[in-house]
């Protein structure tokens, strides 16, 4: 049974399963028919999207599984906030309308995540919404590219805004808002055909819509949608209700601007303290350091840091690989409560700058994961290496062409399961681009892409792999880096031991090579000039000391590590391809004595 708008709807289970697992499908519809029509490669290859249907009121009922939650997550915020918009200037939302949003103190994620919003009727009721958002690379901002704008000082510096606009009113097409766009955008033919992409998948998932009410009728799709809400509501009341009621806390640092003279910039503490009462869960974010008035890693509240947080707890309490498939909507949104005090990093005051938050939300993806870990240790991996993105640009026959590159990070340890090597991580979760991609494509050559031998945390279950990835400048252009990780370590859990930071140079045509912080704003690059990027290795679970020894063994043979690495990291001695178990019992003696140093 389900109760909506005061009425109640009886639907059976089974029905409501088969309407949720057709309007499942058309978000993932959406979602492919994106990927195949867009030009850029942040969409094609790395999956930096979103795809979703939403009810009338614009609570989300179903989204892409292909997408990333970055992208999915924010999409009710958009579409409430838009509404909102429209309502605030007086205007209807009609048939035949595209609305297109962006505003990051609107429900946005940041501005270059454009969102289009198509709204569904049925006769002259408004039904419901489809709607995608993607990354596009180029929103207008001071220098080229959407990522590696770490220098903008105010919203206004970070490319163009649309709050609300209709590009299509009653399905008439508003050229002088495309013509605008075009006239204020690099690479505009990329960057509206993606936007093109867009709209056609929002349309095609609302014809999907529409055949779907035509199938079952209004009524019971709606009473379908509501009981699926309700049904993963549950689910999350369920799972927050197992856990033991208390207060779980944890702190840990973002760099920041390390080589900015002021210390308002750099080292920038984020807290969690996630309270469990019964079926709810609040987590606060007091103490978390004051936003950053001119430099855009501050966090939209909607949009960013609440679905950082309901990404975070969602994985962890019902994890899919234990649960199975969970119905992704807003109803598992409703137990979380968030505090986030005004003007703190992570609910900003308008015009503070946000295009470059990923670092700072996923840290605080990585922060909750550490309060969870005191409430549900076997649930939780240890700390995150950080993943940066690098934005290149040029000019090619008189015209600009630029790529977004998702340099991974890696995970931490896992009960039962080493962390993931070289992977993007937390709420990001996109992929990286294939080297015959950028170099069919870019004037880029990629001279050097391998795991980060010898580097990681430590632990019963190792912390994951960062990698090494070298890229080459083929002709003059520029770059810039969105980046974190480089001076904190991720944490270890339970005797593990912490991960790697990353790092980053230059290396110029000449030889000569120059070390970089995690935020490096648009610096020229002349053909032959490198960028050399280090990923983060994960932090380490549980004591070093208690690994098998045939995963060490196993380690060595794959040239991860080292035979010393093993023998005074791991206390395994490894002879001629085969672990010496009796050197190995006695080594680890030896350790955990504190003879020859401790590995635990």
């Amino acid at each position: 049974m389900s109760v909506a708008n005061g009425v109640t709807n009886e639907i059976d289970p089974v029905t409501a399963s088969v309407i949720q697992g057709s309007l499942q499908n058309i978000a993932i519809e959406m979602g492919f028919k994106l990927m195949r029509m867009s030009y850029s490669s942040i969409i094609r290859e790395s999956e930096d999207f979103g795809a979703a249907v939403l009810d009338h009121e614009g609570n989300q009922i179903a989204e892409s599984t292909q997408s990333t939650p970055l992208q999915s997550g924010p999409i009710p915020g958009y579409v409430r906030n838009a509404l909102a918009n429209l309502a605030e200037r007086g205007q209807e939302v009609e048939p035949g309308d595209v609305i297109m949003h962006n505003d990051p103190y609107g429900g946005g994620s940041h501005g270059p995540d454009v969102a289009f919003i198509v709204p569904v009727f049925v006769e002259d009721a408004l039904v419901g919404f489809t709607a995608t958002t993607a990354h596009h690379l180029d929103i207008g901002a001071l220098t080229p590219g959407s990522a590696g704008i770490v220098d903008a000082i105010d919203a206004y510096a970070e490319g163009l805004q649309f709050k609300a606009i209709k590009v299509y009113a009653a399905g008439r097409k508003n050229e002088d808002v495309w013509q605008l766009l075009r006239d204020n955008v690099r690479a505009p033919k990329m960057v509206v055909g993606d936007m093109e992409a867009q709209i056609a998948a929002c349309r095609i998932g609302a014809q999907r819509l529409l055949d779907l009410i035509g199938e079952y009728g209004l009524a019971t799709v709606q009473a379908a949608n509501n009981a699926v809400m309700d049904y993963a509501e549950r689910l999350m009341r369920q799972a927050i209700k197992d856990l033991p009621d208390g207060v779980y806390s944890a702190e840990t640092m973002i760099d920041g601007y390390l080589d900015d003279p002021s210390d308002a910039r750099k080292n920038l503490p984020i807290k969690a303290t996630i309270t469990v009462s019964g079926d709810e869960l609040t987590v606060d974010l007091t103490g978390t350091a004051r936003q950053v008035d001119d430099r855009p890693i501050n966090m939209p509240f909607e949009g960013t840091t609440d679905v950082a947080i309901w990404l975070t707890i969602r994985s962890v309490l019902l994890d899919t690989a234990v649960h199975g498939y969970i119905p992704q909507n807003t109803g598992i949104t409703r137990p979380i409560h968030i505090v986030a005090p005004k003007g703190c990093l992570a609910n900003p005051e308008f015009p503070a700058p946000t295009i470059a938050r990923l670092g700072a939300g996923n840290q605080l993806c990585d922060t909750v994961m550490q309060a969870l870990g005191r409430a549900r240790p076997e649930q939780v991996s240890a700390g995150i290496g950080h993943l940066k993105v690098i934005a290149f640009s040029g000019l090619q026959d008189g015209e600009h062409w630029v790529h977004m590159e998702i340099f991974e990070g890696s995970y931490g340890g896992r009960y039962g399961m080493d962390g993931m090597d070289a992977v993007d991580t937390l709420f990001a979760n996109t992929r990286n681009n294939p080297i015959e991609d950028i170099e069919t494509h870019l004037p880029l050559r990629v001279r050097r892409y391998e795991l980060r031998e010898n580097v990681n945390g430590a632990g019963k279950w190792r912390g994951g792999f960062g990698s090494v990835r070298e890229f080459e400048f083929l002709s003059d252009g520029g770059g810039s880096v969105e980046g974190e990780g480089h001076r904190f370590r991720p944490w270890g859990f339970l005797g593990g031991q912490e991960g790697q930071p990353a790092a980053l140079k230059t290396v110029r045509a000449s030889g000569e090579a120059f070390d970089l912080p995690s935020k490096v704003p648009y610096q020229p690059m002349s053909a032959g000039d490198r960028f050399v990027a280090v990923g983060p290795s994960g932090g380490g679970y549980g004591p070093p000391l208690e690994r098998d020894p045939a995963d060490v063994l196993d380690d060595v043979l794959d040239e991860l590590i080292d035979v010393s690495t093993a023998e005074e990291t791991y206390g395994v001695s490894i002879r001629d391809g085969q672990v010496d178990l009796s050197a190995t019992e006695s080594l680890r003696q030896r350790l955990r004595a504190g003879a020859g140093g401790s590995a635990s």
